[in-house]
């Protein structure tokens, strides 16, 4: 069973939990004659929609891909949590509205043993089945199935305060309804844009983990002609699916026909290791005793002397063009990358005369 049918089955167990519960409350509201619980059990079948959008959104991701859209539509699961966590914040909005309308305006609970009964049964059921769903969404990356299980374990608590509140008010005579709710729907509402945060994150176009960099960077750097990654770049379709690129510094004595080799190894590395469709880009390194290596130094080490320097790769030296050209990353804090830009040109020119300079203001885009 592969990833998305591990999500399809849980969010199946979903639907069919909600509808259970509902019909369990649907029918004792008609044998106890409560509007109240039936009202209850038509809200329990609306709490499966979370259920139903999880599985919709999975199976929309999964359409192969077509000519308007060539990276095909992974990016679907993120729009399906969205909506889901916007059904978690709308429900949390609406509670504290509701709490700040007992806060004002205190109501006497009135509970009977059928109900009191019901309460229990539904904050168990959805206690069980939200942890449930959170855990598989957690264990598959899944943001619409956490945000699934959260709105099953919000609407639980939920019911928890509200019967912790009402025994308080039976016992005590002390009405903390609104407040616990307020508090409750507080907590509820900063979940919601929490979990709105991390698909919208993805779509914009958030920085990948740093450990699947750092094992990017260790598998290439095992070929034995890399001396160097550089320039990682990765964009993500989706759980399934990240094209981007990168560079390997390599001697300069290597062929094409060692190159091309090289290149299609670490291509077909990536793909197998972490599905990443990646590009592969080439640095030379000077070798031997001649004027390119020993001007590669001398940049090299110009450069790496600068505090707010962090990186200096892509060496580049045409004698025919009477060319010199480098890649330097600046440090986050450099605000002013024109400025250090005229600044590094001006001192290469001033080291290498006669020679053409070119600094290229690189970013890492994914450290």
């Amino acid at each position: 069973m592969n990833r998305s049918e591990k999500i399809i089955r849980t969010s199946v167990v979903g639907v069919v939990t909600n509808v259970l519960l509902a019909a369990f409350k649907a029918i004792v509201g008609v044998l106890a004659h409560s509007f109240a619980i039936v009202m209850d059990a038509v809200n329990n079948l609306s709490d499966a929609l979370s259920s139903i959008i999880t599985i919709v959104g999975t199976k929309l991701s999964q359409r192969p891909a077509d000519r308007e859209h060539p990276y095909g539509f992974g990016r679907v699961e993120y729009f399906s949590a969205i909506i889901i966590a916007v059904i978690v914040l709308s429900a949390g909005v609406t509670s504290l509205i509701e709490s700040i309308k007992k806060i004002i305006h205190p109501v006497e609970p009135s509970y009977t043993t059928v109900t009191l009964i019901v309460i229990i049964v539904a904050i168990v059921v959805k206690l069980l089945l939200g942890r449930y769903v959170k855990k598989q969404g957690q264990k598959l990356n899944s943001d619409a199935l956490i945000a699934s299980g959260s709105d099953a374990l919000f609407d639980a608590i939920i019911t928890l305060a509200t019967l912790v509140s009402a025994g308080i008010m039976l016992i005590w005579g002390v009405s903390l309804d609104g407040i616990l709710g307020a508090l409750i729907s507080a907590f509820i509402i900063k979940a919601g844009v929490e979990m709105i945060a991390s698909p919208v994150n993805e779509l914009l176009g958030a920085r990948v983990s740093q450990e699947l960099v750092s094992d990017i960077k260790k598998e290439v750097m095992a070929f034995d002609e890399v001396h160097g990654v550089y320039d990682i770049i990765l964009h993500n379709y989706g759980h399934d699916l990240m094209i981007g690129s990168l560079h390997v510094s390599v001697d300069d004595t290597l062929t094409a026909q060692d190159i091309h080799s090289l290149s299609r190894k670490i291509s077909l590395l990536m793909f197998m290791n972490h599905n990443i469709i990646m590009t592969v880009g080439i640095y030379s390194v000077a070798t031997g005793q001649n004027k390119r290596r020993e001007l590669q130094s001398l940049v090299t080490s110009t450069l790496a002397a600068h505090p707010e320097i962090v990186q200096v790769h892509g060496f580049f030296c045409s004698e025919k063009d009477k060319l010199v050209a480098v890649d330097v990353v600046p440090d986050i804090s450099v605000k002013d990358e024109p400025a250090l830009h005229a600044q590094l040109t001006e001192e290469l020119s001033a080291l290498i005369p006669g020679m053409t300079v070119q600094v290229v203001i690189d970013h890492n885009f994914s450290a």
